[in-house]
């Protein structure tokens, strides 16, 4: 893979391609973004472009080098990942034992350190003396969620590259050109956080299942003598899909979007759009206010998930709010 392979992220881009140009590559960067921008894809690129024996900008993708990189075998590139939950001192003690080796040939040796956020205080403060005082030339990069959540000694001794979440249209693009359904993409890329995540996600029968069941919920429970309670019960907890509540509501928040999109002619972001007729006849049936009270509803429902709430309890909250008219809900 090279840098142009890699979707949007053209700051992050641009800056390394520079560095590698001007022969200005830092000893140490922070990959910092949200989890699916792809840092770790942009780490790798950069690792294979400093090792790289055809190009100096870029990666060739061909050369003996690149391919050792792709493969996961390049003796001068060496990966750390949480163990548990955090990353321990000797772990990163390890790392500078590697490093006191002299590289096969005159690049420098590069780590990454995935989830350098997780590191204890004290793999921090080891990390940091290897900063400060590297045995060899190498090139560290820290891929964080939040840069800033590392220790300003740290901070202070790298170079920030800032990784921004893909818009949902860029990657709309790209996975309905994978030859994805539509429908699921245009609703997924609202939910998953990067590419890799959203196609995990297609991968599964049980999404576009709880996308129908929602639909189902939807005009079941904004009839008159509703009985989406019952419908949930079968369709939900009598299945696997009450292992997916969390989605769940998140599709339930952007339907009840969708209502507001209508209202105000906003059709290009609707995203359950195969379901037009539908969204058409609903909007009108509920004030702008009572939309919006249905989407911090949900919300509030998915809060609750992570608080442990019993599961059927805020599904059946959320259904006998979606009956209540009156727009003053209990959130």
């Amino acid at each position: 893979m090279s840098f142009q392979q890699i979707m949007g992220q053209d700051i992050a881009k641009k800056m390394l391609q520079s560095a590698l140009r001007n022969h200005t590559v830092s000893h140490a960067y922070v990959f910092s973004g949200p989890p699916g921008s792809g840092q770790m894809k942009m780490a790798q690129t950069f690792a294979k472009a400093l090792f790289c024996e055809q190009r100096t900008d870029d990666a060739c993708g061909e050369c003996l080098s690149c391919r050792k990189v792709e493969h996961g075998n390049h003796p001068d590139l060496h990966i750390v990942e949480p163990d548990g939950a955090s990353i321990k001192i000797d772990q990163i003690r390890g790392l500078q034992r590697l490093f006191s080796y002299k590289s096969e040939n005159s690049n420098p040796k590069v780590y990454i350190v995935q989830q350098a956020d997780t590191m204890t205080v004290q793999a921090a403060n080891s990390l940091l003396k290897f900063l400060e005082e590297p045995q060899l030339p190498v090139v560290g990069i820290l891929i964080s969620q939040n840069g800033q959540a590392l220790l300003p000694t740290i901070q202070s001794r790298t170079q920030m590259v800032p990784f921004h979440a893909l818009h949902p249209e860029v990657m709309m693009q790209e996975l309905i050109g994978e030859g994805y359904t539509t429908a699921l993409v245009r609703s997924v890329v609202h939910i998953a956080s990067g590419l890799e995540a959203c196609r995990e996600i297609l991968q599964q029968n049980w999404f576009a299942e709880i996308r129908n069941v929602v639909l189902q919920l939807v005009k079941e429970s904004m009839s008159r003598g509703s009985s989406s309670i019952i419908l949930a019960q079968q369709k939900i907890f009598k299945t696997g899909l009450s292992e997916h509540l969390d989605t769940l509501f998140h599709l339930f928040h952007l339907w009840f979007r969708d209502m507001l999109h209508f209202r105000y002619g906003r059709h290009e972001s609707i995203v359950f759009i195969d379901h037009l007729e539908s969204v058409s006849k609903l909007a009108i049936t509920r004030s702008t206010e009572q939309w919006v009270s249905y989407m911090d509803l949900a919300a509030n429902c998915r809060k609750k998930l992570r608080f442990n709430v019993n599961g059927q309890l805020c599904v059946e909250q959320l259904l006998v709010g979606l009956s209540d008219t009156s727009g003053s809900i209990t959130v």
